[in-house]
């Protein structure tokens, strides 16, 4: 491990918190149409929505499949960006832009998390999208422009408020599944798209609500602590096959995979796609080796 990961503390997952909550009704699973492929199952895979009034439910079924998880995606929706750069993104050196990501992501809140598991052994894929309760939109900083996209595709920021979970909750469930830490069980490939946020707040989550690294050495050491050193963005796998189209859905729908059924578009339906066209890209396009894009994530290098 590189030893300025020093410089970001072990924290210990945070205590136990009592959940008793209901919400008016049951949220139904969202369905996507998986393709058929050598790689891929052939069945629909259930996102599962995840409330106040089912968290534990559905956490017990995250720890179940979890344990045999070879592939795991992940994507965060949270409120847009506050500090922006003074000048060109692509003139920004990498430790700029890290510095663009943390004073985003410590002054913000996550709003959902969505979390895919595939397990290629066996053809397996389920999904689960976790509701952050802990925005509140008159006291937390946002983007307003950032807050209509997200309402456009789906997401209710009340219905968060009133009936999610809190980010804590979820860290204590991300640790119990084994998915991150220093317990995490087998060797396992994590994946995301654009994702310099996408991974920092996820890191934001696992470490309690923490300031992050104060620098990128600090940030990959974070990294590799907690999710382990196979980490790939779709979008820098993407960017390297000739004539492949910008953006995860254009990805998604350029490759022939079809669009998701019944679901509001949120965090969990990229995460699924992006797994879909992780495993396209890697034992198509790519030839099954992806060693070179390995840690290269959209948004910092």
């Amino acid at each position: 491990m590189n030893p300025a990961a020093a410089m970001f503390p072990m924290f210990p997952p945070p205590p136990p918190l009592p959940f008793h909550y209901a919400f008016p009704m049951q949220p139904p699973p969202y369905f996507y149409h998986a393709p058929m492929s050598p790689v891929w199952p052939s069945s629909a895979v259930p996102v599962r929505s995840v409330w106040a009034s089912n968290f534990k439910h559905e956490s017990a079924n995250l720890r179940h499949v979890a344990s045999r998880a070879q592939y795991v995606a992940v994507n965060v929706h949270y409120p847009g960006v506050v500090h922006h750069p003074s000048q060109d993104h692509n003139a920004l050196t990498v430790e700029e832009r890290y510095a663009l990501v943390k004073a985003n992501v410590d002054d913000l809140k996550p709003l959902q998390v969505g979390i895919a598991l595939y397990d290629s052994d066996g053809g397996y894929l389920d999904a689960w999208e976790f509701n952050l309760r802990d925005f509140r939109p008159q006291a937390d900083p946002h983007d307003e422009n950032s807050l209509a996209y997200l309402a456009g595709r789906g997401l209710d920021v009340g219905a968060l408020r009133d009936h999610g979970v809190s980010a804590d909750m979820l860290d204590k469930k991300l640790f119990e599944s084994g998915l991150v830490g220093a317990r995490r069980g087998r060797s396992r490939s994590w994946i995301t798209y654009a994702g310099a946020y996408h991974v920092a707040y996820l890191l934001k989550i696992v470490t309690g609500g923490a300031p992050l690294p104060r620098d990128v050495a600090g940030f990959n050491g974070a990294v590799r602590r907690y999710l382990g050193d196979q980490v790939y963005d779709v979008a820098t796998m993407a960017a390297g096959c000739p004539a492949m189209p910008l953006g995860l859905e254009h990805i998604a729908d350029y490759l022939g995979f079809h669009p998701p059924l019944g679901s509001p578009r949120l965090a969990a339906a990229a995460g699924v796609r992006a797994l879909q066209v992780f495993m396209r890209l890697k034992y198509g396009e790519l030839g099954g080796d992806v060693r070179r894009y390995r840690g290269l994530l959209k948004g910092l290098h």
